[in-house]
């Protein structure tokens, strides 16, 4: 995929005002399905999602979070890193696309490719890595897309509706990522 095919997207810091999109998308059982988040519906009050935002916004949760944004400035998700050892310069990408309009089109590769760059510029990381559900197919084909590999399987790793999971462990390298790729 060349960069003429991709979405423009940016990323932004959370403000106060994107409690109300995430809070939305979470009520969607089809987006939180792979997302790490308590087995409750809904998995978050309103008042919660603001608590959680706020963290975000004070840096008080270990969590980079940024709002993705279209082109048009229309706010579709979220991008994080978080698990940051600052020692051994590698931290956990997590990403969603809450707007479900906007699956498929490529605007999670776009904004991952965004962190990536601000990862391995901005923080000076050597390695962003990540865990998804094996049964998350389509991320992993993305993942694998923007360069991505599998370091390994994480073996009933998360509790989702009452059974375990397996997860797959990937990273990629800041001398294996290409910004150009995306």
């Amino acid at each position: 995929m060349n960069t003429t095919q991709m979405p423009i997207v940016s990323l932004r810091e959370l403000t106060h005002d994107d409690a109300e999109d995430r809070y939305q998308w979470c009520l969607d059982q089809e987006v939180t399905k792979h997302l790490n988040m308590p087995e409750k519906y809904p998995p978050f009050s309103l008042e919660e999602t603001r608590a959680w935002i706020d963290m975000c916004i004070n840096k008080s949760n270990g969590y980079e979070q940024k709002a993705i944004m279209t082109g048009e400035g229309k706010h579709i998700g979220w991008v994080d890193l978080k698990n940051i050892d600052r020692l051994n310069k590698h931290a956990e990408l997590g990403i969603a696309i809450g707007d479900k309009t906007y699956w498929g089109k490529g605007y999670g590769l776009a904004a991952m490719g965004e962190m990536l760059h601000w990862g391995f510029g901005e923080l000076g990381l050597n390695k962003i890595w990540l865990r998804v559900e094996i049964d998350n197919e389509q991320a992993i084909k993305s993942y694998r897309k923007m360069g991505y590999v599998e370091e390994g399987l994480l073996r009933q790793d998360r509790w989702r509706n009452g059974e375990f999971v397996d997860r797959l462990r990937m990273s990629i390298l800041r001398e294996e990522f290409s910004h150009e790729k995306v």
